[in-house]
């Protein structure tokens, strides 16, 4: 249970689904430990959040577990969207933790945005790796199938190809040294936001546990302001790639970013009705 949610679905605004899929990983393995632990190392948080003046236990958080995993990425990621599907007809958001980034396919089907704004050191756009058209490092084609446009914030690896195809008008890539200066366009306040965050967008130094680490990333600090700006807009969010091979570093960043999410997001609505 992520502390701070509870069970009870009846009355959420937002819904976590843990989704341990670790299939793909090309690297170091290990992204199935990945909800676990990002729901253990949010334990020492306090509840409330001085940014926000809100309690994150009032915000209407619910914990739908861990999706149970298997071998089969397509079937896992179509299963996974139909979970997400019944938190978005609910009325709640979708709050996935990974397991490899291949899970953020399911929840972009489920939430059918029209940008999909993706923190990575990865541009994720290749066609297949080692001959796998789901491997984690296809998930920013795969969500392009479904959104009409991507913004890749923190980019920093990727192969001719990918470059070649982050050059089409439909993406935007906004390279590490200028996520600082990044704000969402004004045109994002009339379009559906997904947001997803591989952890691996920020610099090895602050988060160690992720399959494919990459130097010269964001900070912590970056990657919760450009959570808190796309928060007001987002209808789903994830953080993914989180495993157990650090002392818990990638898991807590991870943690309080989900948390970042969600009072960011519960405070724009809040003002938004006043």
């Amino acid at each position: 249970m992520f502390p701070g949610a509870t069970t009870d679905r009846s009355a959420s605004s937002y819904v976590v689904v843990g989704a341990p899929l670790d299939v793909s990983t090309s690297f170091r393995p290990g992204a199935r430990f990945g909800p676990e632990r990002v729901r253990r190392f949010a334990g020492t948080f306090e509840d409330y959040d001085r940014a926000t003046d809100q309690s994150f236990s009032d915000l209407g958080v619910a914990d739908h577990g861990d999706v149970h995993a298997w071998n089969d990425a397509a079937e896992y990621c179509e299963y996974l969207a139909s979970v997400c599907r019944d938190v978005v007809c609910d009325g709640a958001i979708p709050l996935t933790i990974g397991g490899e980034h291949t899970v953020s396919v399911g929840a972009v089907r489920a939430v059918d945005p029209d940008v999909f704004v993706v923190c990575d050191a990865h541009l994720d756009l290749r066609e297949a790796y080692d001959g796998d058209p789901w491997s984690h490092s296809t998930v920013t084609r795969h969500a392009l199938d479904v959104a009409d446009e991507g913004v890749i914030l923190g980019a920093r690896s990727g192969c001719e190809a990918e470059w070649a195809r982050a050059a089409e008008a439909d993406v935007t890539v906004v390279e590490p040294e200028a996520v600082g200066d990044w704000t969402p366009p004004a045109e994002f306040a009339e379009r559906d936001v997904y947001l997803s965050v591989d952890v691996d967008a920020a610099d090895p130094a602050y988060a160690p546990g992720t399959g494919t680490p990459e130097p010269f990333g964001l900070t912590s600090r970056e990657l919760r302001s450009v959570v808190r700006a796309v928060a007001p807009h987002a209808a789903g969010f994830d953080v993914v790639e989180v495993n157990d091979r650090d002392d818990g570093q990638a898991a807590v960043l991870a943690a309080k970013l989900l948390r970042a999410f969600v009072f960011a997001h519960a405070d724009a609505n809040a003002n938004a009705g006043e």
